[in-house]
């Protein structure tokens, strides 16, 4: 989830304007409304999740309403899913109020008639007919049984991978801060909902204004002409005086999460906490993202890139072995968006260097990204991910989060 957190940072530098109708900067943080009504349905969907509930007041009037969550990976590495929410039963809502669209808010808590209740930022499991929270990963990867290098000697990178989860203390999404999964402690004592820190937003897995979780994605900020650091690296570059310009033209609805599309090859593989699947095969490796779904090639019995690419999101890549590392060349991109606000040409060009920590079962990446037409110098970083808690899938993207639901009180 984004707006609350990685936007701001943009609204700052770029000047963007929050629109009119439901959007994203509405949510009033500082506030907390409870409602009690009927589930009447949950999407579990990228890059937001929803919920949704109908309300009747004292003169019989039913309204309808809806609450945003974190996107539906996290949600799913965090235990979550479509049984826990009975269509039809009566529950209790605490949320953060919209100010531009009363019929949409920010989830808090949902409590159950059975005196379940389910937090933001909360891990669950089913235990009996009940719901019990877990401090920490709810499924833990084993990695004993699996094979350090393949047979044909290379490195075993295949299987599932994601970053850990970054998640705020107080499960509630209230305060606290964002932390590692692992760090995350003791429940914090119950307090009246207040207004997070700058900074550290409420939201599934979004960055700090910033700087993201995901290590080594860069800030969309600083100094007009620079692109933001990437955590870990050196991602700070400064842009071309045509880089500054098209930098200057980015609004929020050029998001290209928010029309469910690629953001960039470096972006999407740890934002916000996804799985992604690595498969190796004879001639080729398979990357596939959790984010969007992007699916990369990367040709290992090529050298050079063919002189006809048709430009995409994902490139065209051609990879090999040096030792055990493995390094990926990537070129033919469309025009876009290397991180929200940091842009790049079809000049782009990135080198990802892959590396297997046997002992800790770590991959990591580092990376570097050239553009002569955008950048001054190369955009650089690192990320690491380890193996997945929850098996890869194929998620559905239906961003909703522009629509003013209040508005379709009237819809038959």
């Amino acid at each position: 989830m984004l707006r609350t957190g990685f936007f701001l940072a943009l609204l700052a530098v770029f000047g963007i304007t929050a629109q009119a109708h439901h959007g994203f900067g509405t949510f009033e943080l500082n506030k907390s409304v409870t409602f009690t009504g009927k589930l009447t349905k949950i999407e579990f969907i990228n890059p937001h999740s929803w919920l949704y509930f109908e309300t009747t007041d004292a003169n019989g009037k039913v309204m309808k309403h809806r609450c945003e969550m974190r996107s539906a990976h996290t949600l799913r590495r965090s235990g979550w899913s479509k049984e826990l929410f009975p269509i039809g039963q009566q529950v209790t809502i605490d949320a953060a109020p919209d100010r531009a669209d009363p019929a949409s808010c920010y989830l808090n808590t949902i409590k159950f008639a059975n005196g379940s209740r389910m937090d933001r930022y909360g891990q669950y499991v089913k235990a009996g007919g009940e719901i019990k929270e877990v401090r920490g990963q709810v499924n833990t990867p084993s990695v004993a049984k699996r094979q350090a290098r393949r047979p044909s000697g290379e490195p075993n990178i295949s299987g599932d991978w994601a970053p850990e989860q970054v998640v705020m203390r107080d499960p509630r999404g209230t305060g606290g801060g964002l932390v590692p999964l692992s760090q995350v402690g003791e429940r914090p004592a119950e307090t009246p909902a207040a207004a997070p820190r700058a900074g550290t937003p409420p939201a599934g897995g979004a960055a700090r204004a910033g700087a993201p979780p995901a290590g080594g994605a860069a800030r969309a900020g600083g100094p007009a002409g620079r692109a933001g650091g990437g955590r870990g690296g050196r991602g700070g570059i400064e842009l071309t005086e045509a880089g500054t310009a098209a930098a200057a033209k980015f609004t929020a609805t050029d998001n290209p999460r928010f029309k469910c599309e690629t953001t960039s090859i470096l972006f999407d593989w740890n934002f916000d906490g996804p799985v992604n699947r690595i498969t190796q095969n004879k001639d080729t490796i398979v990357i596939q993202y959790g984010q969007m779904n992007l699916k990369r090639t990367v040709y290992m019995n090529m050298k050079t890139h063919p002189a006809n690419v048709k430009p995409t999101r994902g490139g065209h890549s051609i990879g090999r072995w040096e030792g055990d590392v493995l390094i990926v060349d990537t070129v033919g991109f469309l025009p876009g968006q290397l991180t929200a606000g940091t842009p790049h040409s079809d000049k782009l060009h990135v080198v990802e260097r892959f590396t297997l920590d046997p002992k800790t079962v770590l991959l990591r990446r580092e990376y570097t990204a050239d553009d002569a037409l955008f950048f001054k110098g190369n955009y650089t970083g690192n990320d690491t991910v380890g193996v997945a808690d929850v098996e890869y899938t194929s998620d559905t993207c239906a961003d909703k989060q522009f629509i003013d639901y209040s508005k379709q009180q009237t819809q038959k």
